[in-house]
């Protein structure tokens, strides 16, 4: 008998899944109708709750035992794994039509194994745009839901949240809060149901109200005058943060209340902030020493306030080269002058040997102040951030205006963002020049310092480089001179 005689003619299934988000049931059933060749068009997928058609052959719950029997020799049901992916985010949709949707789409892959390719296609369109739907569903509840803690009888802390998710993605995002909050007692209450973690076992419970979590708990007053700190008007964009944030999960937000606030006050705190740190008001130096003065006095960025001295440049104010570097050392900070510690000594040595005299040049850096990390007694150098490396792009702008040199030979990649006020690879900018707004030309190499990294043949083949980049540069200063 063939699976066509093993189908009623003009039979109608229909099948009740016994979980709106139970996609094992459904793929189940599916295979099964699929191997008995029923179309789609005489199924029914009927959720808890939800009614069938009229003239539809309807099973129990879980056993449907009136749909067809599977055939002697089932042929094999063919899904991509393309659609797999899909159809499990898109089985947790709201859409009552989602599962008919589904098997739609696997019926068509029987015959057509690359459908899922066709974007223009609209079936498959949709089951896209249910399953993205349900990730973004997914991503508000892992953003906001809101733990509040309370007391059990046996003096336990618990911690409940309330969400109120569009789809049926509780049972499928608990694991995710498991693995974030092993260690703690938690539930989280929506519409939808209930999951309840006691740090063993994960526990499932019926649909919750909004009353049935607390309201509120001490922790809150603290995360609410961060959340007020940390607020960034200059950086306010309302239309995107409603789209990331929209206003139906406010109220579950501790910190939700004060947005309207915090949104009102914006444009007054802005123009505060710009007035504090317009740079176009302050007149620019006119000397080095008012630059030296003036980076002494900077608390522009976090690094000046660390303790440290500021260490500008020192060389001739007519000269042709200027050499840039990252940011003093430990040793420069002691001494107040660049280039002095076990970098600065390195860098002597091949600039001698390039036949290219230090006195001559101006040699600066890009940052002023040394940024550190103590490890016991020493402090070990970190890395200048983007944002503080810009800040300080003033000071080193006023001394290259001052110093007008035909050559600026930036050390590594912090002091050529210093130059140019974005990030450049060392690796592909090094070589031939970069000409800069007011003609003069940017030359990139590596820092010193990271040759001091290096040891064996990876330090003799960068030792080469650095000293053929230097090379380069005396050639060009010689060429500028004829």
């Amino acid at each position: 008998m063939t699976a066509m005689q093993n189908v009623s003619l003009g039979a109608h299934y229909a099948v009740h899944l016994p979980a709106p988000d139970d996609f094992a049931f459904w793929r189940e059933r599916a295979r099964g109708l699929i191997q008995c060749d029923v179309p789609p068009d005489r199924v029914s997928w009927i959720e808890p709750g939800g009614t069938g058609d009229l003239f539809a052959t309807e099973g129990p719950s879980r056993g449907d035992k009136r749909l067809p029997p599977p055939p002697a020799d089932p042929r094999p049901v063919r899904a991509s794994q393309r659609f797999l992916t899909v159809a499990r985010s898109a089985a947790l949709h709201s859409d009552p039509a989602r599962f008919g949707l589904l098997y739609c789409l696997l019926w068509r892959l029987q015959r057509n194994p690359r459908i899922m390719e066709d974007k223009a296609d609209p079936e498959v369109r949709r089951v896209e745009e249910l399953a993205k739907s349900v990730r973004r569903d997914a991503h508000k509840m892992h953003a906001f839901v809101r733990f509040r803690e309370v007391t059990e009888e046996d003096g336990t802390p618990h911690f409940v949240a309330w969400f109120e998710p569009d789809h049926h993605i509780v049972r499928a995002e608990a694991t995710f809060f498991m693995r974030r909050f092993a260690n703690m007692r938690w539930s989280i209450l929506t519409p939808r149901g209930s999951v309840h973690w006691d740090g063993e076992t994960m526990r499932e419970g019926p649909p919750a109200r909004r009353e049935d979590a607390p309201g509120g708990d001490p922790v809150e007053v603290l995360w609410r005058s961060y959340y007020a700190s940390i607020f960034n008007p200059a950086r306010l964009k309302v239309g995107a943060m409603l789209s990331e944030m929209p206003k139906k999960y406010w109220k579950n937000l501790p910190e939700a209340d004060l947005i309207p606030q915090l949104i009102a006050g914006a444009q007054a705190r802005e123009a505060a902030m710009v007035r504090a740190g317009e740079r176009e008001e302050r007149v620019r130096p006119a000397t080095l020493a008012e630059v030296a003065k003036g980076a002494a006095n900077c608390r522009d960025c976090p690094i000046a306030d660390c303790g440290t001295r500021a260490v500008t440049g020192e060389g001739a104010q007519g000269a042709r080269l200027m050499i840039v570097g990252e940011q003093p050392g430990d040793q420069e900070d002691i001494a107040g002058r660049v280039f002095v510690g076990p970098a600065g000594q390195l860098l002597d040595q091949h600039l001698t040997r390039a036949g290219i005299d230090r006195r001559a040049a101006y040699v600066t850096n890009a940052v002023k102040h040394f940024k550190f990390t103590w490890k016991g007694k020493h402090r070990l150098h970190q890395s200048p951030g983007a944002k503080e490396i810009d800040t300080c792009r003033w000071w080193l702008e006023a001394e290259r205006a001052i110093v007008q040199p035909r050559i600026v030979l930036a050390l590594g990649a912090s002091a050529a963002r210093g130059m140019l006020g974005r990030t450049v690879s060392v690796s592909k900018a090094r070589g031939a020049p970069i000409m800069l707004d007011d003609g003069a030309e940017l030359w990139v190499t590596v820092h010193p310092s990271y040759l001091l990294r290096l040891d064996g043949e990876a330090q003799a083949q960068q030792a080469a480089l650095f000293a053929a980049d230097l090379d380069a540069v005396r050639e060009r200063l010689a060429e500028l001179a004829g």
